[in-house]
């Protein structure tokens, strides 16, 4: 027999609308009109869009959980930028049932085009600046938000012919907490972007455990101006859903607009990567009225920065998150970042942390180990079994990335999982930028670093070895990568040499590779 507080539950929306259904839901402070709907019209809103995916792509009803790695519930791939509309699509999957698969708009075609067919979604949802990229990407059919333009090669549809006025909407179907809600595809060190399954469990057990650390108030109003498809910028979707609060909604970031938007309409919280921050206070950012809170993620937090923000009264609280984990696993206050440098805080509620050594043993307080995480909060798995395997032991899921804890409970991450390049916010993966260069056909070998970035955090160096000599320019390789990787992905950084540095077992000494960047390395920016 289930208690009272056991699920089947509805999507998060239809409890809003019936609990404070006059309260503002959404400001899109881009608009010239200064749009904004309660949450009973918001609600109207996503009413239509689950109408019109019902009648685009069939009824769907989700009779029983499907959360295991060998379920395939039917899957809606959206290719959008931040904008209300794609906040209106995360509600309606919701409602209808459907798994969420965010793309990445600045990806190319061949990026999306495997990526799509590992999830074999429905249909792909775009916007009219994404339907050249959507039709280059695959078969399925699309559909736009926006009246479609003529000039791609293949026809879009619109997704709301035919639905016009007063939706009738299905009624929203019961969800478990199991049930899978969001595909998130996050870089990993194998060089293939892993699929990470996130459950409608794990996406209120985040929002519930971030309410803890950060506080909601009645007043509080939460800037979305990271991009949807990433963790970042779904999250305050989501929360402010649960807390009944407004969500206002920037749909490009720029720090002059961003600071404004802030001032304008009282803004109390706001979810940045350190690089938009620090735009933001080179920018002359300081002493926001409203502001309770910066939440920093997707990139490491520098002591100076931090510094800066705290000097220009910027309330910064650093996080160390991931896609895995609904997004926050700790986060520290601004107090702890002033008397314990370093720190990313102690693990927000209900998520344990264990630092284990190379046996899997737990580490004694102030020993550097693997951080390994679990609770309520952590996915149940990636979209391939053989991911989930590797990845997942006794204590929990394995990050990858080493740190360690002091007796207090408080976090400090030493190095990134793996390689990994963090620059922007953005992962880039090395070995899938290698296998680029490697393609090209005057490139010997080649490795593929982080080098620290005043602007990005991190930027792409690559050291190459043509098969022979003057073999390959820079500009070459510029242009070779420029078809076949995103933008964030591309070399910023070229360096040409005879042979890679190695260490005494033979494996790429990628230290010498950024001293040599850093020294003989040709810039890309003055390339252009």
């Amino acid at each position: 027999m289930r208690s009272p507080a056991d699920w089947p539950t509805r999507d998060l929306l239809t409890h809003r609308r019936e609990t404070s259904p006059e309260k503002t839901a959404v400001i899109d402070a881009d608009a010239d009109s200064d749009e904004r709907w309660s949450y009973r019209e918001f609600d109207r809103r996503v009413d239509r869009v689950a109408s019109a995916l019902e009648s685009a792509l069939g009824t769907q009803r989700r009779d029983t959980p499907r959360s295991n790695a060998s379920a395939s519930p039917d899957r809606v791939a959206v290719l959008m930028e931040t904008r209300p509309a794609f906040a209106s699509l995360v509600f309606a999957a919701m409602r209808t049932g459907r798994v969420l698969v965010p793309l990445n708009v600045r990806e190319t075609p061949s990026e999306l085009a495997s990526k799509l067919e590992r999830t074999a979604p429905e249909a792909v949802i775009c916007e009219r600046e994404t339907e050249t990229q959507a039709v280059s990407s695959t078969d399925r059919p699309i559909f736009s938000v926006d009246d479609p333009t003529d000039s791609t090669p293949e026809p879009v549809r619109p997704l709301f012919r035919g639905i016009e006025g007063e939706a009738t909407a299905p009624d929203p179907v019961s969800l478990e907490r199991d049930d899978p809600f969001l595909l998130l595809f996050t870089s990993g060190t194998s060089g293939e972007p892993k699929g990470v399954r996130l459950t409608v469990g794990n996406l209120v057990a985040s929002a519930t455990a971030s309410a803890f650390r950060l506080g909601v108030l009645p007043s509080d109003r939460w800037l979305c101006c990271l991009p949807m498809y990433h963790m970042g910028g779904l999250a305050p979707v989501l929360r402010s859903a649960l807390y009944g609060t407004p969500l206002v909604i920037q749909r490009e970031f720029d720090p002059d607009a961003t600071a404004r938007v802030v001032d304008g309409y009282d803004i109390t919280g706001i979810s940045l990567v350190p690089t938009m921050l620090a735009r933001m206070l080179e920018a002359g950012w300081s002493e926001p009225d409203s502001l309770r809170f910066v939440l920093l993620g997707g990139a490491p937090a520098s002591n100076e920065l931090l510094e800066r923000a705290r000097d220009a009264g910027v309330p910064a609280y650093p996080t160390y998150g991931m896609t895995e984990a609904a997004s926050q696993i700790s986060t520290a206050t601004p107090e702890q970042t002033r008397s314990h440098e370093g720190t990313v805080g102690q693990p927000l509620a209900v998520t344990d942390v264990t630092i284990v050594d190379e046996a899997g043993d737990p580490d004694a307080p102030g020993e550097p180990g693997e951080i390994v995480v679990s609770g309520p909060t952590v996915t149940p798995g990636y979209l391939e079994e053989t991911h989930t395997n590797a990845a997942f032991g006794a204590d929990g899921l394995h990050t990858g990335d080493i740190g360690y804890r002091d007796r207090d409970g408080r976090l400090w991450v030493l190095n990134r999982r793996s390689d990994r390049i963090v620059t922007g916010g953005e992962n880039v993966d090395p070995g899938e930028v290698a296998d680029v260069l490697q393609a090209h056909p005057q490139v010997e070998e080649t490795a593929v670093v982080g080098l620290s970035d005043p602007e990005w955090g991190e930027r792409v160096g690559v050291l190459v070895v043509p098969n022979e000599p003057t073999a390959v320019s820079t500009d070459d390789l510029l242009e070779f990568c420029g078809g076949r990787l995103a933008g964030f992905k591309q070399p910023k950084t070229i360096g040409v040499t005879d042979s890679l540095p190695r260490t005494a077992s033979g494996t790429v000494d990628r230290e010498d590779v950024r001293e040599f960047l850093r020294e003989e390395g040709t810039d890309a920016a003055s390339l252009e």
